[in-house]
């Protein structure tokens, strides 16, 4: 119950009309000037100090301040000034708020400067009706009194209405020949016959205005205005007139729109600035649902295409695909946690003490949304747009794709096969939304955002919507090939390989076999140097090391769908097949050579065709060649492919980011003289993170045979044992070697850790055990790849039926496990030491050396 105490606004006579101020009461004051809303605050302060009230002044206007410090606390007054940037954005600036309120606690009195100086640094009416519905009801709970201005006529009609909505009072204050009027618009549990009329107010009282003729001339007067624009829209207005000025006039106008759509992060935005014009920048705001930063995602799409159309237009003419993709601003994404009151959840997440504890009820309240209505009509106009073409949602969050922070696969995209009726479509539609929204709270995401110190950083999630690529084959929809590109080749298996060409990681149907470690299937590999070379043959035959499912998006079914290889290739598929698939050459021999010549011989994914007889290699190592170039730094993409009967193609370019990497190092002199009984593992390639020289104080190595015994269950326990260790051992030289595929989440195929299981490893081994099924795969440009090339960790896979690779499990075996003492204080109730074995190499000066150029890997003791 509100305690009902007549607080003064310091105006006798508009205490008259309003029947006083209440405790917990917001009041906002509608004004045509800033010496209005200051006229307004110089009386409710005067008030406030009389009383003996504690007043905050929150300033972060551009503006002088309203109130003086310096004369108040002369006069005795309990007053506070905090500044606050504005320009840090919109949840630093509301954080930073709710803490100083949370800090003051009850009963407190403030003064906020005028809310419409918010425009200048957010550019959005939607962001400050934000700000005000979030810091109101904490204001309002806590029993204070707190003063915001609005200048009228700066908002959007919606802005308002939601404004009005949560405060107890608005009032405008209207300024005609050097006197003030008040006309109420809302007073919260206050009524009165004529409180809803204007008021003049003279000296110590109000003087209603009730005659037609009086109010008529009055508001006759006053610029009132309907209809008014958002901010964020008259912007992009009053920028459309400079189109055909000189590019010198044109300058400030850009910047502004680029700060309003890309921010101001260095090396992307200089980017940006140097390719995008004011058109471009105009046109992307033209398909932008709501308001706010595009995100990093968007950027890098459509700053790649901008550098290829300007640096290769030749390309772009004949073999790149236009796209048509819509941007839903980071806005909306605030927008939505405030209006679904999680706001105040958000917050606790944010603390060190409840961010992970939070994120699950958080990520619930996200998935189960509503969405504002002005929202929602405009994603049924691009629904609409779109008809019933395949569409994709997809992450575009503001730290994502940057320099130093790639996000790999940490937050959802979201096919939607887009059939049925406009309804049903729809909702489809903003089912994907939510998911993407709510995989923010992901426990992948969370612990990425805190390994890499960026847990307290703002993290707007803007979305990518994106036409899918493809076409329609029979009734499934996928594009005939697509994968990922580096333009630089960090992972080599031979002398030969020129590192600097890029590589290719090359599926047949939809890109997702390509950017994720997929169960039982192997991408081709293409290096850029030589295109043709066959991918690591020598370890296995190429049908059982190569692509055996393709995933497509059913047509009729409407879902996304994984189907075997060999009904895919059966599809119409609108060009030659033999493009990407050809007949398995050892299995025909083999079905020769033992009287089976009359059993079908099925395709295999080699892309032998493409890679021989088009130049589709030559176009892509120009496409990253080219944006490397101009990035200064190497790059890494995702594309479709799509080809025609002549078998002419298109490049649908779908992302492009910095690729992180090491780099080669300086050269490292690798001992001359080995004594293999010293080394624990030798190899000629096979590895990834440039030349080293590492000390090696701990090994953890999970051992074949125990680990295949154990059941699915036990197997998931030792991937949690491995994430203990990987804490325990953080920062002390640990490697870790296991049978076949690390981060699989299939347990038969490797341990199926979480990368933050394995991240604080300095070298991880992936070792072949060919005749029990066990690989290691090497998944250049998956996520997988990404997350190590971030963490700086050395990659090494041993394949021991290659005769250049040594690995002694052996010496590992015969020196003491020390897996119980390690774990002594870690409450594991289960020790697997008969399936995990480490070892303490500290005292044998072990260490591991790789020479990028010599193609050679050794880890060994000190040698002697």
């Amino acid at each position: 119950m509100k305690s009902i105490e007549r607080v003064s606004t310091g105006l006798q006579g508009a205490d008259t009309v309003i029947d006083f101020l209440r405790l917990g009461d917001n009041v906002v004051w509608q004004v045509d000037s800033l010496e209005a809303y200051s006229f307004a605050v110089d009386e409710f302060a005067r008030q406030a100090v009389s009383e003996g009230r504690r007043l905050l002044y929150i300033h972060f206007g551009s503006h002088p301040r309203l109130l003086d410090e310096s004369a108040l606390k002369n006069a005795g007054a309990d007053f506070q000034v905090y500044p606050i940037d504005a320009s840090m954005g919109f949840e630093s600036f509301t954080s930073t708020v709710h803490q100083i309120i949370t800090t003051e606690g009850r009963y407190a009195f403030y003064v906020f400067d005028c809310l419409s100086e918010l425009l200048q640094y957010w550019c959005s009416d939607l962001m400050t009706g934000n700000f005000f519905q979030v810091t109101c009801p904490y204001l309002f709970e806590l029993d204070t009194i707190a003063y915001f201005g609005l200048y009228r006529n700066a908002h959007a009609q919606d802005t308002v209405a939601r404004i009005r909505e949560v405060t107890q009072l608005l009032l405008n204050l209207y300024t005609i020949d050097q006197q003030y009027y008040l006309h109420p618009l809302k007073v919260w549990e206050r009524y009165s016959p004529v409180m809803f009329l204007p008021h003049l107010l003279t000296k110590g009282t109000a003087e209603c205005i009730t005659d037609s003729t009086s109010t008529a001339e009055l508001f006759s007067r006053l610029q009132i205005q309907t209809k008014k624009l958002d901010y964020w829209d008259i912007s992009f207005e009053e920028a459309k007139p400079y189109l055909n000025a000189p590019v010198s006039e044109q300058a400030y106008i850009k910047e502004n729109l680029l700060n309003l759509l890309i921010g101001k992060r260095s090396r992307i935005t200089s980017l940006s600035r140097e390719y995008f014009t004011l058109n471009d920048l105009i046109q992307i705001e033209s398909r932008e649902i709501g308001t706010g930063y595009i995100g990093g995602k968007s950027v890098g799409m459509l700053l790649a295409r901008k550098i290829l159309e300007t640096q290769s237009p030749g390309i772009c003419t004949e073999h790149l695909e236009m796209h048509d993709s819509y941007y839903i601003g980071s806005d909306v994404f605030y927008t939505y946690i405030v209006q679904n009151g999680c706001w105040r959840l958000r917050m606790k997440q944010k603390t060190e003490e409840e961010y992970f504890s939070a994120a699950p009820k958080l990520r619930e309240k996200l998935l189960s949304g509503h969405f504002p209505t002005s929202i929602k009509e405009q994603i049924m106009v691009m629904l609409e747009y779109f008809g019933q073409s395949p569409i994709i949602v997809r992450s575009s969050s503001l730290l994502e794709d940057n320099f130093g922070n790639a996000f790999a696969g940490k937050y959802d995209s979201v096919f939607c096969p887009n059939q049925g009726t406009p309804e049903e479509r729809y909702h489809v539609f903003m089912e994907a939304v939510r998911k993407v929204y709510a995989s923010t709270m992901s426990r992948e995401a969370l612990e990425y955002r805190q390994n890499r110190g960026l847990a307290q950083k703002d993290e707007q999630m803007a979305l990518l919507v994106q036409r899918v690529s493809g076409d329609y084959h029979g009734n499934y929809f996928f594009p005939h090939c697509a994968g990922v590109g580096n333009s630089s080749n960090l992972f080599v298996w031979d002398k030969t390989t020129d590192p600097s060409k890029g590589m290719l990681r090359l599926v047949f149907g939809m890109g997702t076999r390509a950017v994720d470690r997929v169960n039982t299937d192997y991408p081709r590999i293409v290096t850029l140097d030589k295109p043709e070379r066959p991918p690591l043959l020598a370890y296995g035959d190429e049908r059982k090391f190569s692509q055996h499912y393709v995933d497509v998006i059913n047509l009729e079914e409407n879902k996304f769908q994984t189907i075997p290889l060999e009904e895919a290739a059966g599809l119409p598929l609108k060009t030659n097949t033999r493009l990407f698939l050809e007949p398995d050459s050892e299995l025909a021999r083999y079905f020769r050579e033992t009287g089976q010549r009359g059993r079908k011989i099925p395709d295999i994914a080699n892309f032998a065709r493409l890679l021989r007889h088009t130049d589709f290699a030559k176009t892509m190592d120009h496409i990253l060649t080219v944006l490397s170039g101009i990035y200064d730094y190497p790059v890494d993409i995702e594309f479709t492919c799509n080809f025609n009967k002549q078998e002419d193609y298109r490049v649908n370019l779908l992302q492009c980011r910095p690729l992180q990497t090491r780099g080669l190092g300086k050269t490292i002199e690798l001992p001359e003289k080995l004594d293999k009984s010293q080394c624990y593992f030798t190899s000629t390639g096979n590895f990834m993170g440039g030349n080293v020289r590492l000390p090696v104080h701990y090994i953890i190595f999970v051992k074949i045979g125990p680990y295949l015994e154990l059941n699915e269950q036990q197997k998931y326990a030792i991937a949690n044992q491995i994430g203990t260790l990987n804490r325990i051992l953080k920062n002390k030289h640990a490697i870790l070697i296991g049978p076949g595929r690390w981060g699989t989440t299939t347990a038969a195929l490797g341990v199926p850790v979480r990368f933050t299981d394995l991240c604080n490893m300095d070298v991880i081994c992936e070792v072949s055990y060919e005749n029990l099924g066990l690989m290691p795969e090497l998944s250049c440009g998956s996520h997988f790849f990404q997350d190590i090339i971030e963490s700086n960790i050395f990659y090494a896979a041993l394949f021991q039926s290659d005769p250049n690779v040594y690995f002694n499990e052996e010496k590992i075996l015969r020196k003491e496990n020390i897996l119980d003492s390690l774990l002594a204080e870690s409450k594991e109730e289960i020790i697997y030491s008969d399936v995990i074995h480490v070892i303490d190499t500290k005292e044998d000066g072990s260490e591991i050396y790789s020479d990028i150029i010599k193609q050679k890997l050794i880890c060994t003791d000190k040698y002697q």
